[in-house]
């Protein structure tokens, strides 16, 4: 959420990172909510200043013996003034929140203009595509074909966008999931933390889901609960109206959990395999620190995350998303997209992204150091450190052979106790 400070005093610019991200958001309504709000506060200080004028007046005439009725009478009927006012102010505070938090984050000055995914430059890469004497399957097919993956048995269960998987298979996922927070933990510093992944609504609010993107979740029925899109909103909520000491910034907390989108709006839309699900495996990368610090952090986060594709051998790609395609509570955003031979593209595996105060402020997250009189609000960044379901997905394509079993990277095969995934038995 953006400060009301701020947004006062720099509404053009508000206004045209509006237009930048494609957004619909009229600032007019806002506008004309602060003015009456601005000029129902100065009222409400009128009156006040009026009851205080009339305390004194009943003071005066009562210690002089008069007859102090007319004062105790005006007295009274500015303070029934005073009462609907301040009612009626709570309604209009409510309403200039409410507008508050449909207003998205302000991108950061170096985050390019654009309109969609196709305006996103290429920032760096690492590693070169595999070369194949074949022509390369996608993991679906690989993965059927293996016996490791199962769809129609999903579908019977649950539905459509969820899969079964089997022996070597489940275990390369289980593998990928143990290597991602033993690097994470054991290399790049992170604390590992085991959260729920039901929420309650303010987490969800906290984080930035609701209210703009409350038809994306799962919702339990009857409460005022919902299952994680992602592991971010617990672990940033883990510090919701706190004062963290300033000591024991920056902190960094890694989860592994499963997540859950309704994947609203993609009917259509990678209908096969493991892409898009309604379910999924990651391991997600939160980090707390200093606004003068968290540029800095962002270029770590990312770093750690591509650190788990580098250890895999598999070639990628880093974006720097445009505005256009900039999350709702990002001021920067990095996109890691891993290259999918059987698919022959490149495809987002994780998202960096930093913050700044935009869910410091949502959540009341704030800092103090040691003699500072007042808190400050943190700085928030996340990312997936990785999917781990389209990390599997890289490694089948890349690592797939011509009779269609699957190489076990070198890293890997310590937790996974062998070399090839061959043709398991169906059942």
């Amino acid at each position: 959420m953006l400060d009301i400070k701020f947004l006062r005093g720099n509404l053009e610019l508000v206004r045209q990172s509006i237009a930048n991200r494609g957004g619909k958001v009229d600032l007019s309504e806002y506008e004309a909510l602060d003015a009456k709000r601005r000029e129902m506060i100065q009222e409400v200080e009128t009156c006040k200043m009026r009851r205080n004028e009339a305390s004194k007046a009943i003071a005066q005439i009562k210690r002089e013996g008069g007859d102090a009725s007319e004062a105790i009478a005006e007295q009274a009927a500015v303070g029934k003034t005073i009462k609907e006012l301040d009612e009626q102010l709570k309604v209009v505070d409510e309403k200039v929140q409410e507008f508050l938090l449909d207003i998205p984050n302000v991108p950061h000055e170096s985050v390019p203009v654009g309109k969609d995914e196709n305006d996103n430059p290429v920032s760096w890469t690492w590693g070169e595509k595999p070369e194949f004497s074949f022509a390369p399957k996608e993991h679906w097919e690989l993965g059927q074909e293996l016996g490791g993956l199962d769809f129609e048995r999903a579908a019977k269960l649950s539905g459509s966008r969820f899969a079964v998987t089997y022996g070597a298979i489940s275990k390369l996922e289980r593998a990928l999931a143990t290597f991602m927070l033993d690097v994470q933990t054991g290399e790049n510093g992170y604390f590992e933390v085991a959260p729920p992944v039901i929420v309650n609504s303010d987490a969800l609010y906290g984080t930035g889901q609701l209210p703009k993107f409350a038809e994306d979740l799962f919702k339990v029925e009857g409460q005022e609960a919902y299952l994680i899109p992602t592991a971010e909103v617990p672990l940033t909520n883990l510090h919701a109206n706190e004062t963290i000491d300033g000591d024991r910034l920056p902190i960094s907390y890694c989860a592994h959990t499963q997540c859950f989108r309704s994947e609203a709006g993609s009917y259509g839309k990678d209908t096969k395999g493991l892409i898009r699900m309604h379910q999924f495996g990651k391991v997600e990368l939160v980090h707390f620190t200093r606004p003068e610090d968290s540029f800095d952090q962002l270029e770590k986060l990312t770093k750690n995350a591509e650190s788990i594709l580098q250890k895999l051998g598999l070639h990628y790609r880093v974006v720097t998303l445009c505005t256009g395609d900039l999350g709702f509570s990002s001021t920067k955003t990095y996109d890691i997209e891993v290259w999918l031979p059987g698919q022959d593209k490149y495809r987002e595996i994780s998202s960096c992204s930093n913050m700044v105060d935009f869910q410091a402020r949502r959540a009341g997250i704030r800092f103090k150091d040691k003699g500072q009189k007042k808190a400050q609000l943190c700085h928030t960044l996340n990312g997936s450190g990785l999917a781990v379901g389209r990390c599997m997905v890289a490694l089948m394509e890349n690592y797939q052979r011509e009779d269609g079993s699957i190489e076990v990277p070198e890293v890997l095969r310590p937790y996974m106790g062998m070399d090839v995934i061959e043709p398991m038995e169906k059942f």
